[in-house]
């Protein structure tokens, strides 16, 4: 790895003009980086499988989900990152964006280091509540013993890509992202398939990636900080600035946890119409999480760019920086839409070849394809408040919605039945996005008047 760029993107200046390039600049690597990651999904299944063994499977998926809830509650470091930096950034204040930086990694180390002798409660836990075989049970527990030793690894590589995106080096996070993934599958390989480790053997690779990483991009970084600039212990330690950064993440961890639950809703009270409706509608919530990819993309330039004009304290970058994240948001969720409305049922047929499950999900189409639009505020707002760290707003809304989507999704599936928690769920989406948008002007005006 070469030295940190210090490339004008990353320098900030009192005043600045948003344009198209920048957004795509941030989003379009972005969202690279983020399909590399269900590409080790499938590499590590595909590993597994190779042994012919349907509990190594089961195992390694059962296991994948207990670390997708652990650690997505976590990306509030990657997040609240990103927005002080960038407002830094605003500010031309490289002392602080160190101070953040070095924050991070100290909520990151610990927070690693609480969750190792926590591992195996949370695995134990996890294992009772799925209630799986007993070659599933000890298949999940020899995958989660190990890989929750990547754990403070992959905290710390929350918060160097909490950085990078703060500073707009959107390209440098996809690299990042890129070795760890990259690693990560090469080893899945060497361990899981050559060595035949199997299961323990793609934990091993995750640690690996993660802990190379962390170690290396560390080293590049604090090898590029401007050393004049550095902060004091005292200022890295500062109360204020701690409990800021400690609020924000509490903020975001509640509004993920409250996103999770939502999902994990919609497959609960799916699931009242049998396996073939929820297979269907599992089918189905891929066309939302793809869609995801690069609206999350869009999402994070926001962060920056709004972030930006937060600590610049000027207006106008601000307000382009909105409309153009959520122009582009929904010219990609609109062409995402007709897409799968288009060639949906020939997608569905590639997902499965159950005749059932295919009819059925064809039912439920068009509600899976308009995900996309009524998702599109959700998504960009996020990233809005994020970086203007408004994260109260942001937990407040989050859990208003939520409310609404239970009282739909139990409300309307007695008289509607799926088609019901379907508009349940695009209620959901679309109201998280049109409060936030409600608020934003007021939010507005008390930082630029």
């Amino acid at each position: 790895m070469s030295a940190p760029d210090t490339t004008p993107t990353a320098q900030a200046a009192p005043g600045f003009e948003v344009t198209n390039r920048m957004v795509f600049a941030i989003a379009v690597p972005m969202t690279l980086a983020y399909l590399t990651t269900p590409l080790l999904g499938i590499v590590d299944t595909a590993v597994v499988g190779q042994f012919g063994d349907a509990a190594l499977i089961g195992g390694l998926a059962i296991g994948a989900i207990l670390f997708d809830i652990v650690f997505v509650t976590f990306n509030f470091l990657r997040m609240g990152t990103t927005g002080f930096v960038a407002q830094a950034v605003g500010r031309g204040d490289e002392t602080e964006q160190q101070a953040v930086f070095w924050r991070a990694i100290l909520i990151a180390l610990a927070g690693g280091l609480i969750l190792l002798p926590l591992s195996p409660l949370i695995r134990e836990v996890g294992i009772a509540i799925m209630a799986p075989g007993d070659a599933v049970a000890e298949a999940t527990r020899t995958y989660v013993t190990i890989r929750f030793l990547a754990a403070p690894f992959t905290l710390i590589n929350y918060a160097i890509l909490g950085l990078l995106l703060g500073q707009a080096r959107a390209i440098a996070a996809l690299i990042v992202q890129s070795f760890i993934n990259g690693i990560n599958i090469v080893l899945s390989i060497a361990l899981g398939l050559w060595l035949e480790w199997q299961v323990a053997g793609v934990a091993w690779a995750t640690v690996f990636g993660e802990g190379i990483v962390a170690i290396g991009a560390l080293i590049w970084l604090w090898r590029g900080f401007d050393t004049d600039k550095a902060p004091a212990r005292g200022r890295i330690l500062d109360r204020p600035a701690f409990v800021a950064l400690i609020a924000l993440n509490r903020d975001i961890m509640i509004r993920s946890f409250a996103l999770l639950a939502a999902f994990a809703l919609f497959a609960r009270i799916g699931a009242q119409f049998g396996a073939v409706t929820l297979a269907a509608n599992a089918i189905l919530m891929n066309f939302f999480f793809i869609a995801g990819y690069y609206l999350d993309g869009f999402a994070v330039a926001a962060e920056q760019l709004v972030g930006r004009a937060i600590g610049a304290r000027h207006g106008r970058p601000f307000w382009r920086a909105v409309k153009l994240t959520a122009l582009w948001g929904f010219v990609l969720a609109g062409f995402t839409t007709v897409v799968v409305l288009v060639a949906g049922n020939w997608f569905i047929d590639i997902m499965t070849t159950a005749q059932g499950v295919r009819a059925e999900a064809r039912v439920f189409l068009a509600w899976a394809a308009f995900t996309a639009v009524a998702g599109v505020l959700a998504f960009q707002m996020d990233g809005v408040y994020i970086g203007a760290t408004w994260s109260v707003d942001m937990r407040n809304m989050m859990l208003l919605s939520l409310a609404v989507f239970i009282a739909a999704g139990y409300g309307l599936t007695p008289v509607f039945g799926n088609h019901g928690l379907w508009f349940a769920l695009n209620l959901f989406l679309g109201l998280r996005g049109l409060t936030l948008l409600a608020l934003l002007p007021s939010r507005a005006r008390r930082v630029f008047g």
